[in-house]
């Protein structure tokens, strides 16, 4: 990865002046209680038939979280004090697992299998630039993780966020290209892309038409027709034919949010989260006069939405305060009555009741 590239995804995560460690105090705050201990726990996903919740930990090191829903509690997932790994013929171009020690989970997501087993996607940064699978066995008391492969991005390219298809293909976005940078996503120019890989292809091609001011959470439609991809400089969701090129066919309203990850809940709703706008003593907006530090080191309140992606017509789900010891919301997720917020930067993640 070039050291622009690099210094790009390190913007969209500054060092937070706001995080409190867990030992301060983990006593719920503006509406919010929270699970105190995980790392940057950027991105979320629920296993599927299960009360538990798979998260990313955007440290080097910290690998994947588990969390219990219904207690509240959470565990280190993987690598844990013996990673399994059993490879896939699939991804032959990957055959070693991950070192544990500088495992960088990013943007994650999660397809259903059979049997109680389904198969996590995980973006990596550190070690290697790649995407990152694993076969969750859901069939025990707990989830159990086995590392089956991986497609290594393109070279000086990092992912984001990553979808799969029914036959096991991928698209993943790419965030920031080389030569442009995190102010030009926030200035509204194009910055990222969508990419493409299938079995059998040597790795990640480009998607034509897919360019946005920071391309950001991705998803697809249930029969793989359409892609679905957050602009956090346009601070949209935009629906695109699942082509190349790909043809914009729908997109939401400017929201009142900077949005992140994005993921389909049960009910075929597209959910997404992200730290409010209207903070002045904050410096307001993100435009190109906004200062990048204070972007991510002031608290803004967070705001979660769900979209109908028929219609990109949504309603807000979640909507809370600012508060010093949670900001930088990137994922909403649903679950028996409660909603979870995942941060790129804190010591915790966040739940409430759905009202």
């Amino acid at each position: 990865m070039t050291r622009l590239v690099l210094l790009s995804i390190l913007a969209t995560a500054s060092l937070s002046a706001f995080s409190q460690p867990s030992n301060e105090g983990c006593a719920p705050r503006a509406g919010l209680e929270f699970v105190c201990g995980p790392e940057n726990p950027e991105d979320l996903v629920l296993v599927p038939g299960t009360d538990w919740i798979i998260a990313s930990s955007m440290t080097e090191g910290a690998g994947l979280v588990l969390v219990d829903s219904d207690e509240a509690t959470w565990s280190v997932l993987y690598p844990g004090a013996r990673p399994r790994a059993a490879h896939d013929p699939m991804y032959a171009d990957c055959t070693v697992a991950p070192d544990p020690a500088r495992f960088n989970a990013h943007g994650l997501n999660l397809r259903a299998g059979r049997d109680g087993h389904s198969t996590l996607y995980a973006v990596m940064h550190g070690e290697r630039e790649s995407i990152e699978v694993f076969d969750v066995d859901a069939t025990g008391e707990q989830p159990v993780l086995t590392w089956t492969g991986c497609v290594r991005l393109p070279e000086e390219l990092a992912a984001n966020s990553v979808a799969p298809l029914a036959d096991g293909s991928l698209v993943a976005t790419v965030l920031i290209l080389p030569g442009r940078t995190f102010a030009d996503s926030v200035a509204m120019r194009p910055t990222g892309v969508v990419l493409e890989w299938s079995p059998g292809e040597p790795g990640f091609t480009r998607i034509e038409g897919t360019e946005l001011p920071g391309n950001n959470g991705i998803e697809v439609s249930p029969d793989g027709e359409e892609i679905y991809v957050v602009s956090s400089g346009f601070q949209t969701v935009v629906a695109f034919s699942n082509t190349n090129p790909a043809r914009e066919l729908r997109t939401t309203e400017p929201l009142a949010f900077t949005p992140d990850n994005l993921h389909l809940d049960t009910s075929g709703r597209l959910l997404t989260a992200g730290m409010r706008n209207d903070a002045p003593e904050c410096g307001g907006t993100p435009g190109p006069q906004h200062d990048l530090a204070r972007l991510s080191t002031c608290p803004r309140g967070t705001l979660g939405i769900a979209i109908d992606p028929a219609t990109m017509e949504y309603e807000t789900i979640v909507d809370t305060p600012a508060t010093p010891v949670f900001s930088n919301a990137t994922m909403v997720l649903t679950h028996d009555g409660r909603f979870w917020l995942g941060t790129f930067q804190g010591d915790r993640i966040a739940y409430g009741d759905l009202q």
